[in-house]
């Protein structure tokens, strides 16, 4: 009997340790007792990345709630930021402006991979230095200088469309996520790409490019060929870099986690810092700027043996202090587009959760069997308006840009023959400016007096045009925990 219980805890303990190894080793489906990444039992296969990688140049941002909109008086009138509680998901964002430097790294790629086929696709991302030009000023220094010269490699890029940053923001993307294949030992590098055979991230995972293959992924699937490229499952690439939404970038700017006490916003901020000055208050730094801005008429940077921000124009993107994100210029220096378009009263028609007006849906292109159709001849790949199938309730179309606002649906037009319906509320080129390719941008600049420097203010741009006071940063969404590591 004794030697018969020895042996049947011997049986168990062997079991369990077993069972230890199992799990440890050959992690173990806990609903159906399959084994994950086992190619002998299915060859289902498990990432083992817990984490989103933070990509080159960003900082965490932890969203929560906050009340977005004016908290400066009204000077213009235009009573379109009315203050109200949303709450904005965690998501990364740039620590700083896109500088001239990256910018002119962009262009080369461009240039190298396209020139000599497309030249077109270098001209149109080529700013608008034209932009500094003044008939009552001698600006054409800038015109020269500015973008080009090393002596403004660490400035803001400016002169810049809002369609030309966000082309910038997908072809960022894309190198980020090649160079995270190149050092996970992938991919080899490529410097030859030239036309469509550049790397572009939906044409990799959709099996369109393949590159200098250096060592696949092994392929677990019993069907497969023993090896495979990285799939979006495998959780090594990142999502796409993009312009902030306008509730992301004024809950940045704000930096309000640097007021929080146990859930309680203690002060509501009217600028990126504390208070309600424009100048320091430290004991060794009281009375200096805290941001670039023009502090009155003929006034840009102060008096000589003391300039006050210490620059005319922009200055480098670390110039001043960050905010409580650590974030660098949200106020000044220059301003930022956002990824919304414009209407004065978005605050009130947006969601509560990640607001944001200007959906597109879009979908891949796919052929008859439901793949992917080729990628076109700069290597990206197509896409078309997302379908909307009898019986969804999400949305009833793929363009939501003027949805509740500025329709035939919501007009006195409504059930009449309208041939253009973008100017049936707004007039466009009449009476307002307004129409779906006006965007927002936020900030304040080098040339904007103080009242702009507040979060809150919005103004709005035709996406097509540029100036030489405003920039961009690039944002990415957090996916997974809101918390971070």
């Amino acid at each position: 009997m004794q030697r018969r219980l020895k042996l049947l805890f011997f049986a168990s303990v062997a079991t369990f340790t077993t069972g230890i190894f199992q799990s440890c080793h050959r992690p173990v489906s806990t609903t159906t007792g399959w084994a994950y990444n086992d190619p002998r039992k299915g060859g289902f296969e498990k990432s083992i990345v817990q984490e989103q990688e933070t990509g080159p140049g960003l900082v965490f941002i932890e969203g929560g709630t906050f009340v977005m909109g004016r908290t400066e008086h009204d000077v213009m009138g235009d009573w379109n930021n009315i203050p109200r509680r949303v709450t904005v998901s965690s998501f990364y964002m740039d620590e700083t402006e896109v500088r001239n430097i990256d910018y002119l790294e962009y262009l080369f790629w461009l240039s190298r991979v396209f020139g000599n086929s497309f030249p077109e696709v270098h001209r149109r991302a080529l700013p608008d230095t034209l932009a500094w030009l003044d008939p009552m000023a001698y600006n054409e220094p800038f015109v020269q200088n500015y973008l080009r010269h090393p002596a403004y490699h660490q400035y803001p890029v400016v002169g810049v469309s809002w369609v030309q940053a966000n082309e910038y923001a997908a072809w960022r993307t894309d190198r980020v996520n090649e160079m995270i294949l190149i050092r996970e030992g992938i991919l080899y590098w490529d410097p030859d790409q030239v036309n469509e055979r550049n790397f572009n991230t939906e044409a990799y995972l959709a099996g369109q490019y393949e590159g200098l293959v250096r060592r696949n992924m092994r392929d677990l699937d019993p069907r497969g060929t023993g090896e495979r490229q990285v799939r979006w499952t495998d959780g090594m690439l990142l999502p796409s870099f993009r312009l902030p939404t306008e509730a992301e970038w004024e809950f940045a700017a704000l930096g309000l986690i640097g007021n929080t006490v146990n859930e309680r916003i203690v002060e509501r901020r009217m600028y990126p810092w504390d208070g309600s000055q424009i100048r320091s208050e430290e004991r060794r730094t009281r009375g200096i700027f805290l941001a670039n801005f023009q502090r009155g008429a003929g006034d840009f940077m102060g008096v000589a043996g003391n300039l006050n921000d210490g620059g005319e124009g922009p200055v480098p993107v670390t110039a001043f202090w960050p905010n409580d994100y650590g974030l660098f210029n949200m106020a000044g220096n220059v301003n930022e587009w956002v990824l919304d378009v414009y209407r004065p009263l978005s605050h009130e028609m947006v969601a509560d959760l990640r607001p944001f007006r200007g959906n597109v849906f879009t979908i891949l292109e796919t052929d008859e069997t439901g793949r992917p159709v080729a990628k076109d001849s700069l290597g990206r790949m197509r896409r078309v308006p997302a379908p909307v199938e009898e019986g969804r309730r999400n949305f009833r179309q793929a363009n939501n840009i003027s949805y509740r606002d500025g329709d035939v649906m919501s007009s006195l037009f409504f059930g009449e023959d309208v041939p253009d319906a973008a100017r049936v509320m707004y007039e466009f080129g009449v009476s307002s400016l307004i129409n779906d390719e006006a965007r927002v941008f936020k900030g304040g600049s080098w040339r904007d007096r103080a009242h702009w420097l507040s979060p809150g203010t919005r103004r709005f741009l035709d996406q097509n045009q540029a100036t030489n006071d405003i920039g961009f940063r690039c944002a990415m969404i957090r996916v997974g925990s809101p918390i971070g590591r």
